[in-house]
């Protein structure tokens, strides 16, 4: 990953009830630093269900509120997002499932097959 600038997630809320700012910062800022500008928040602790919606089967969901506009414009201007990130960016459709692209990812080059003489190693 390369680039100074990175979208992550910047830790808020109390001791075993995360909640996080999706921020643009530059990478050497230590987490809670000061970010260049936070664009969502993230919640993932999924919203407590009533025993009727569970009755139902409805499936609890995590909250993200992100601004798209902005993060678009970060993404296109070569802000790299972190992996947690990067999979928030896939599900909300900012970044295509093969994010980075596999043509900047280094191709695998097929090695010839070398045979072994037995001989030798016997």
């Amino acid at each position: 990953m390369k680039g100074l600038v990175r979208l992550r997630l910047s830790r808020m809320g109390r001791k075993h009830q995360p909640l996080y700012n999706i921020v643009v910062t530059h990478k050497r800022t230590r987490r809670d630093g000061a970010p260049i500008e936070v664009i969502g928040t993230y919640d993932p602790r999924p919203t407590p269900l009533t025993p009727a919606q569970k009755a139902e089967g409805v499936i609890p969901v995590k909250d993200v509120k992100l601004d798209f506009q902005r993060s678009k414009y970060w993404i296109s201007v070569g802000a790299q997002p972190t992996k947690p990130v990067e999979n928030l960016l896939k599900k909300a459709g900012i970044l295509y499932p093969e994010w980075p692209s596999p043509s900047k990812i280094g191709k695998l080059v097929a090695r010839e097959e070398i045979p072994i003489d037995d001989k030798k190693f016997a």
